[in-house]
């Protein structure tokens, strides 16, 4: 019974030892097939320790090995000096004076492709007085249980910004699901303006984006914008790793919710975020009156968004029949 628990915790530190050395290794690919070749053949020599009678040999040699991992594996810190990809080249920061937020690197691109675009970095100013709406925008592109979130405020003199949570690529680099888990990609807070940041999605990248009004009061607004400020100032100051499941785009927003609504419970749907709309919906968070379903069908903004192009009346365009908006 002992031996059989013994076996089965190797397997499971081997797998993730494994997964480790894939996506962390020093040296290239080189480095990357040598060394979990060199792990699979030290843990498969183990195992025959253990078939062997010499066990507690078996056992003291891997983990001994596993602890040197565990070691390496500490010493693997973010960093904000890499070769980020053009649209992930800056993380926004912002300084508050009174009612008047001020951000810089407020990303703006004009998009033609995925790789064909161009760039625009502003500084761009924002009257909290003025703050009047919070929307959710859920884009997905593929699975209806994964989707990307995004927050946007509006304000009565017609500005919006977005903010969204993005997993920091280098250049040439695809995410991975798996990879978040091993510490492949650092975090980044980005505000930028909805032309770029939903249109990339719906017009260049083929999502399908659905906006819905958020329910805040005004002081609950104002304080949300302020903790995305604090956060990408945060950020901007220490890198910190992207997570799958505990840092992402929406454990973030949930957590700063968390210090602005009391009694927020966890639930399976800040994982699932394809369902966080019912989770806000279950929370009071929605337009009342209406049912999920219709909520969804009146705020799915794709088509609204391939027709507004980069107009710039983009904004008012996609939320026209949105339940809340005018």
């Amino acid at each position: 019974m002992v031996l059989a628990l013994v076996t089965l915790l190797i397997i499971v530190f081997s797998v993730w030892s494994v997964l480790a050395l894939w996506f962390q290794a020093p040296w290239g690919m080189l480095g990357r097939y040598g060394l979990v070749a060199l792990w699979l053949a030290w843990t498969l020599l183990v195992f025959w320790l253990l078939c062997s009678g010499s066990a507690w040999l078996g056992i003291a040699g891997y983990a001994l090995a596993f602890a040197g991992l565990l070691g390496w594996w500490g010493t693997l810190t973010p960093s904000h000096e890499r070769q980020w990809a053009d649209d992930l080249a800056h993380i926004t920061t912002g300084e508050v004076h009174g009612n008047l937020v001020t951000l810089h690197n407020v990303r703006n691109f004009t998009w033609y492709g995925e790789q064909d675009y161009t760039a625009a970095w502003e500084t761009r100013e924002y009257d909290l007085t003025q703050l009047e709406s919070v929307d959710m925008v859920t884009s997905y592109w593929g699975m209806p249980a994964i989707a990307h979130v995004l927050v946007s405020f509006g304000f009565t003199d017609g500005k919006f910004v977005t903010f969204t949570v993005e997993v920091r690529r280098e250049v040439a680099e695809e995410f991975s699901e798996v990879g978040g888990f091993f510490k492949q990609f650092e975090l980044a807070i980005i505000a930028s303006d909805e032309r770029d940041v939903v249109h990339v999605r719906t017009n260049i990248r083929g999502e399908d984006a659905y906006l819905y009004r958020v329910g805040l009061s005004k002081t609950a607004m104002r304080s949300l914008l302020l903790a995305y400020v604090k956060e990408a100032n945060s950020l901007a100051s220490n890198p910190r790793f992207y997570q799958t499941v505990t840092a992402n785009c929406t454990t973030l927003v949930f957590t700063m919710m968390q210090s602005i609504v009391d009694g927020l419970p966890l639930d399976y749907r800040l994982l699932l975020s394809g369902y966080l709309p019912s989770y806000v919906q279950k929370m009071g968070g929605l337009e009342p009156g209406y049912p999920l379903q219709e909520l969804r069908e009146a705020g799915r903004i794709t088509q609204r968004a391939q027709q507004a192009g980069r107009n710039d009346d983009f904004s008012m365009v996609i939320r026209q029949g949105v339940p809340g908006w005018r």
